[in-house]
């Protein structure tokens, strides 16, 4: 699993930020938390699971109790 943490990023930010790490990720990498945050509203969020959700590397995302959060569970290769 890799963690990695956008909020107080631009979308712009965090959408380059996470498709880098989409593309390095290597193999045996089933799981990218992004920390998002949700204190200042919902851009990020929104922004992150409407563009990653047909990524070819995501299977599926995942949502937990945690808004903040957000899961992509990448495809097994």
């Amino acid at each position: 699993m890799i963690e990695i943490d956008v909020h107080g990023l631009s979308q712009s930010e965090a959408k380059t930020r996470i498709t880098q790490v989409l593309k390095t990720a290597k193999k045996d990498v089933y799981m990218i938390r992004i920390i998002q945050g949700y204190h200042n509203g919902t851009t990020l969020k929104n922004m992150i699971r409407k563009t990653f959700r047909k990524h070819p590397r995501v299977e599926r995302i995942e949502i937990g109790l945690n808004q903040g959060i957000t899961e992509l569970i990448l495809k097994g290769e």
